[in-house]
């Protein structure tokens, strides 16, 4: 697995010319790790005026953070694994009518499969860019920078998953299907863009 490598030898498959990783599985990284920063910083002893009810919302924050960043962690192999299997659909033969009728199947299956992993990407990217703005209104000054860079990290992630969406929607020959997912990466794009803005202007004020 992926996840399990050094950090050393996971940058070392990003650069290598296998297809996995790619940019779908460096989006979750990136996400992930995003995720995780704004835990530490939720989880710090200090938060931004000592105040009960900072406490109480930042340890909901890092609660809700370290799931997110546990889903985003999963999604690196996942997405990996999804794109093996568009690949593994394409090599599948083609010489009969029926292999070419299954050989369809396949490809459209996998691609809504490698359209579905990025998409969980941007969506729990979007939730955590939400728990941003609580982390930037209560957390500890300090910390400023590490939830700056944290909130750096989930819009390029979520970045990234989108465009991974949408090169796999290119391809997906359901219309409904692609209308709906092209209509939810937009929406997340905009709530997650918002967030972001949020946060950053809070974190300015630190």
């Amino acid at each position: 697995m992926l996840v399990d490598r050094s950090t050393r030898d996971l940058i070392a498959a990003f650069a290598s010319p296998d297809p996995t990783p790619g940019g779908g599985s460096a989006s979750a990284l990136a996400s992930a790790v995003g995720a995780a920063l704004l835990q530490m910083v939720a989880g710090l002893a200090k938060t931004r005026t000592g105040a009960d009810d900072e406490r109480a919302a930042l340890t909901e924050a890092a609660l809700a953070l370290g799931e997110l960043s546990r889903q985003l962690t999963d999604a690196i192999d996942a997405d990996a694994t999804a794109y093996d299997r568009v690949v593994a659909a394409y090599k599948r033969p083609k010489a009969s009518p029926d292999d070419q009728q299954a050989r369809t199947a396949a490809i459209q299956g996998a691609l809504r499969a490698a359209t579905g992993v990025p998409m969980d990407v941007m969506r729990l990217s979007a939730r955590a860019l939400a728990q941003a703005e609580i982390v930037a209104a209560h957390g500890h000054r300090g910390a400023a920078s590490d939830a700056g860079v944290a909130v750096a990290l989930l819009r390029a992630g979520l970045q990234g998953a989108g465009l991974n969406v949408d090169i796999n929607l290119g391809s997906v020959s359901d219309v409904k299907y692609a209308d709906g997912a092209r209509n939810e990466r937009r929406g997340l794009t905009t709530d997650a863009a918002a967030s972001a803005e949020r946060a950053e202007s809070l974190l300015r004020r630190s």
